[in-house]
């Protein structure tokens, strides 16, 4: 278990931290100016539905860059590594924002929960655009790491002891 969560917590978690800070900044930013800033925030759940795809759409496409070259290191021509990231970040995106606008719509509502001034319904679309964004990272992350720029396994002919005894050999 300890080599596992050292493996899952190098330089690549930090890295993707980093753009995700970025990609954060950009995409929450251009989120909440969408819905509160237009016409989306009397739409209600439909306006964060849109305000959060669009924002998350471009972001979508500055994020796949910097984690593909910088984050990951990725080398993978073509459109595989394209599509991978693409259905990794559908798949995210509804299952965070599938879980954060229902429940935080239901939550606010059932219990009259609001600040700032703002109607009950304005604030459970702003604060369920902050869930839905937290959910999607944890998601995101896996999902990039372990499927959309996951690093090819050896050549089957080469074993695992071999490619050590190379490296350790190569170190001194």
């Amino acid at each position: 278990m300890g080599n596992f969560l050292k493996q899952f917590f190098d330089i690549k978690f930090w890295k993707f931290i980093l753009v995700g800070i970025i990609n954060t900044i950009v995409g929450t930013g251009l989120q909440f100016v969408l819905f509160n800033c237009t016409p989306l925030s009397s739409m209600g759940a439909t306006g964060t539905w849109i305000a959060s795809g669009v924002s998350y759409f471009l972001a979508s496409i500055m994020s796949y860059f910097l984690n593909k070259y910088f984050t990951f290191k990725n080398k993978e021509k073509g459109w595989k590594p394209v599509i991978r990231f693409a259905l990794n970040i559908a798949v995210c995106y509804l299952i965070a924002y599938g879980i954060a606008i229902p429940l935080t719509n239901y939550i606010c509502t059932a219990n009259s929960i609001t600040m700032f001034g703002w109607s009950v319904e304005t604030f459970a679309s702003n604060a369920s655009m902050i869930i839905g964004s937290c959910l999607f990272v944890a998601c995101n992350y896996i999902g990039q790491r372990f499927f959309a720029f996951k690093e090819k396994s050896e050549p089957s002919g080469k074993d695992k002891s071999d490619s050590e005894a190379v490296e350790s050999k190569t170190a001194k």
